[in-house]
């Protein structure tokens, strides 16, 4: 059977806040934004133009706004140059002081790749 073709997604964003409370911001490589993605404790919110969307975890809003579960909340300590452990991610912090951030998912399938680079 033919593994499917590996999918990709660049963004810019901005991200502020804590874990707990806090808003990312996606845009497009031409600098249009995408999403918002805001949360504090109980729900998060997805706005994409007019539209506004309640989720009741950011977990769950991460996931459908970028195709695949993704660890907002280790993001923050990652590139903070903290060790996050999150199951099925390895994160690489050995080139953030030079504004680059990498963390792969394992597991579950299918995997994926995220690349940071930092404007500084």
């Amino acid at each position: 059977m033919a593994a499917e073709p590996p999918q990709s997604f660049s963004a810019g964003f901005s991200l502020s806040g804590s874990p707990d409370a806090g808003e990312l911001t996606l845009t497009s490589p031409l600098g249009s934004t995408l999403a918002v993605m805001q949360w504090h404790p109980g729900e998060a919110w997805l706005r994409q133009g007019e539209q506004a969307r309640r989720y009741e975890s950011l977990e769950t809003l991460a996931a459908e706004v970028i195709g695949t579960p993704l660890p907002v909340r280790a993001l923050f300590g990652w590139l903070r140059g903290q060790p996050q452990s999150v199951p099925g991610w390895q994160a690489d912090l050995s080139r953030l002081p030079e504004g680059r951030l990498s963390a792969k998912r394992l597991m579950p399938l299918p995997t994926a790749d995220l690349r940071v680079v930092l404007d500084r």
